[in-house]
């Protein structure tokens, strides 16, 4: 699970990136309103922790952005302000959470786990459906219930095909991909994630798939289901 973590205290920040990483989640830190909007708005994250009196740019205009581009990743924010007032308007603007400061970092990790279950409940019986194949996302499983074929994925591959399950039709640019699924800070390759594409292609094929993976030329790749080729 990836989080992206909006602070401008370097000392918290930092404190919290450690209890994080700990907790084995991947963690972005940015530490003014800007960039933490840049960070968020290409939406490769689980979840998001915010903080509200930021430099350049405030948690609440970030928060009000970031849900009129109908990016709906689920958002914690943080803040002094503790008056029922400040809580009542980052609620109102889509935050999914509102902690003021200071809290216990146990309680910061149980709401996390909260909105993450909370996302994944929100799938019924945990799977993702696209054309005639389901991904089960507790079991890493790719399957065709007409055709009573299966496979198993990997991390990575299941990481991508979710990517794409869960943004039907969309246009998925590599940049954006490879930050989804290996993060910003990788060395990883652009020629190398074709190989795992290659991989998902074969195991599609051997599912009977309806739908394939296509290349779109100079950008990326998109779910194109075989009566739209």
């Amino acid at each position: 699970m990836r989080i992206l973590l909006v602070e401008d205290s370097l000392s918290l920040s930092d404190a919290l990136k450690t209890i994080l990483v700990k907790e084995k989640y991947e963690v972005q830190v940015a530490s003014d309103g800007e960039s933490g909007l840049q960070l968020a708005l290409s939406n490769i994250f689980d979840c998001i922790i915010l903080d509200v009196m930021l430099p350049k740019k405030n948690g609440f205009d970030i928060l009000r952005e970031i849900r009129q581009r109908r990016i709906l990743t689920p958002v914690i924010m943080l803040s002094a302000l503790a008056q029922e007032s400040n809580k009542v308007k980052g609620l109102d603007l889509g935050a999914d959470d509102y902690l003021p400061k200071p809290f216990s970092t146990a309680e910061l990790l149980a709401r996390i786990r909260a909105l993450l279950r909370r996302k994944t409940d929100a799938t019924p019986d945990n799977i993702i459906t696209f054309g005639n194949v389901c991904l089960q996302l507790s079991s890493y499983q790719l399957y065709n219930e007409s055709q009573q074929k299966s496979v198993k994925l990997s991390q990575k591959e299941f990481d991508i095909i979710r990517y794409f399950f869960e943004r039907p039709r969309h246009v998925a640019e590599k940049e954006m991909l490879i930050n989804k699924v290996w993060g910003f800070d990788n060395d990883f390759e652009s020629n190398s994630l074709e190989v795992f594409i290659s991989f998902l292609r074969k195991k599609l094929k051997f599912i009977e798939a309806d739908f394939a993976i296509n290349s779109v030329r100079g950008v990326g790749y998109q779910l194109v289901s075989q009566n739209q080729e």
